[in-house]
């Protein structure tokens, strides 16, 4: 076992304990046994996600036993948004998001294998529909509801921002009661006693822990905890997690392994160091000397490059890893276009300005106008500028010709083509299938 707390506090996780001393020394003490839920309010995790999923990867490394909680009870509800009231999911659609969830959430922990004996420490996955669903009215309010004051629901901060506004329902005014009965059901399933979350989580954590104290008073498993973990932001102010395109999800389906190795890649100089400490499992010594060569040479972009290696892989494996690193270089003309297959090509090419046009290859545009169609260039005459100053690529290859057009051998995997202008502007044609 190592100190946890130490390694959370270099990395600038730690938001709010409840005791920091008391919870050193029960880590000290232990293992424990620590959870983190995840609510399928959508049909994937997305990179938000990943601060809370590698911090129970850690306690983990660290000697504890964590606890993956799929809300397959608590998503049919949602946790109140500060703006408005969630739009209720069918249960179909929600069971279907747990499975999706559950099969995620999979590949970052370490479970015990299928019908063995595992370790002390092997992960948990549970799905709180399981005590949640079996409930009913009269025993939700007279086990759970009774310790709850209406006065300090009121005050929370979320609640008083709705009720400034538009108002909010009783189904999601409750909603805090759910969450802290599944830390109760924990506790005494599995001894669980920490609960972590993101800073935003701090209010329905402590209503929890609360809530184990007044239901399990003689605390049989030890005083329960809460931490939470710092909420990102980017220095250029915008959210972190999204891009032009949207929200970065984990589903290679809705996010494809290059436009998630590309969001890595690109980011800021100021916030790449922070991401490395929050995201990566190098240590100490290696995220320092890639501070060290970020700042001695941004340009090469040593820091982003090793953040986008290491969560590509963990996300989506080592060989889809590689792929999009080859993708990467042949796009910018170190590395061979025709090794890339046609979902990797269309996956690096819809991250970038782009012609869509019909064949026949004989009928298509000319180079040039290609070029100015894609938005390479803000027009044809300055496309053919760039290919009577030299720099003009297709494929990787220099066009000299301004009257140029494509033949068949320049498509690659039969409908794309790359375009570059100068060393660093890619563009790209897809024949429409």
């Amino acid at each position: 076992m190592t100190d946890i707390i130490d390694e959370l506090q270099w990395r600038g996780l730690i938001a709010q304990t409840t005791d920091l001393d008391a919870l050193r020394k029960a880590l000290a003490d232990g293992p424990i046994t620590l959870y983190c839920g995840f609510d399928p309010t959508a049909g994937s995790l997305h990179v938000g996600h990943l601060t809370q999923i590698l911090t129970l990867a850690r306690f983990q490394q660290a000697g504890h036993r964590p606890i993956a909680l799929v809300g397959g009870g608590t998503g049919m509800i949602g946790d109140p948004k500060p703006s408005a009231e969630r739009r209720l999911n069918s249960a179909e659609t929600v069971l279907g998001w747990v499975d999706n969830l559950r099969g995620q959430l999979s590949s970052f922990l370490r479970f015990a294998p299928e019908g063995k004996q595992g370790e002390p420490t092997d992960a948990i996955l549970v799905n709180n529909a399981e005590w949640l669903g079996s409930m009913n009215a009269i025993e939700f309010l007279r086990d759970v509801g009774k310790h709850f004051s209406i006065n300090q629901m009121l005050a929370r901060e979320t609640v008083r921002t709705r009720l400034d506004g538009e108002g909010m329902s009783y189904t999601e005014f409750s909603y805090v009661l759910l969450q802290s009965y599944d830390f109760v059901q924990l506790y005494r399933r599995h001894g669980c006693v920490l609960q972590t979350g993101g800073s935003d989580q701090w209010g329905n954590i402590t209503a929890g822990l609360d809530l184990v104290r007044r239901i399990d008073a003689n605390e049989p498993h030890g005083p329960a905890h809460a931490l939470t973990t710092n909420l990102l932001t980017k220095a250029d102010g915008t959210k972190f997690g999204k891009t032009e395109t949207g929200t970065v999800w984990l589903d290679p389906e809705l996010t494809s392994p290059y436009a998630f190795y590309q969001f890595w890649f690109n980011a800021d100089d100021r916030d790449v160091v922070r991401y490395l400490k929050v995201f990566s499992f190098r240590t100490r010594e290696e995220i320092e000397e890639l501070e060290r060569r970020t700042e001695e040479r941004p340009q090469a972009r040593a820091a982003q490059r090793a953040l986008a290696e290491e969560l590509t892989a963990l996300v989506h494996g080592e060989e889809e890893c590689r792929k999009v690193v080859d993708a990467s270089l042949a796009l910018f003309g170190r590395a061979d276009l025709s090794a890339l297959d046609a979902r990797t090509l269309d996956s690096a090419l819809a991250e970038v300005p782009k012609a869509e046009v019909e064949g026949p290859v004989a009928e298509l545009p000319s180079v040039v106008e290609l070029f100015a169609l894609s938005g390479l260039t803000p027009s044809k005459s300055a496309a053919r500028r760039a290919v009577q100053e030299g720099g003009a690529y297709v494929n990787n290859e220099k066009v000299t010709d301004v009257e140029a057009r494509l033949g068949a051998e320049d498509l690659l995997e039969g409908r794309f083509v790359v375009l570059r202008r100068g060393k660093r502007n890619i563009g790209g044609v897809v024949l429409k299938a």
